[in-house]
């Protein structure tokens, strides 16, 4: 059985979607988070979900917005390497426990962790990315979305 294309069979839900995401950008910038540290929130939840589509997406816009290759290559690695700081490992701490919501204990220490960085609106906003790279990472798992090849 071949799987609907979700984005095609009801494109006025993912437009919703796609408004969404432009909102949630907004608010993020608005809370006075840079686009940097979104990717790499981005990122990581995409790692995670093991997305292909939205993992080249959110690495060119990563590249584009100032982030490293080398970065971005350690980023699975983050908690070891010393090229990220203490307030992008509480972003990616948070990023995790939103994506992996079956450790409570860990989200617990997560949002502590966030609240030594960030302001509630932040933590907000953080939060509200990862919620939806990870609803869109479902969305292009589950209707197979390809990595388009570079030709």
């Amino acid at each position: 059985m071949v799987r609907p294309s979700l984005d095609k069979h009801h494109p006025d839900v993912f437009t919703s979607y796609l408004n969404t995401a432009r909102t949630v950008r907004s608010a993020a910038r608005a809370a006075g988070l840079d686009r940097r540290l979104l990717e790499l929130v981005n990122l990581r939840a995409s790692q995670i979900n093991a997305c292909a589509y939205c993992l080249d997406v959110h690495a060119k816009a990563a590249l584009d917005n100032g982030e490293t290759y080398r970065r971005i290559t350690l980023l699975p690695a983050w908690r070891e390497s010393n090229l990220f700081d203490a307030r992008e490992k509480a972003a990616l701490a948070l990023t995790e426990a939103v994506t992996v919501i079956t450790d409570e204990r860990g989200r617990d220490e997560a949002f502590a962790r966030a609240a030594e960085h960030f302001t509630k609106d932040q933590i907000s906003a953080l939060n509200w990315t990862a919620i939806t790279i990870n609803a869109f990472n479902r969305v292009s798992v589950l209707s197979q979305h390809k990595v388009r090849r570079e030709d």
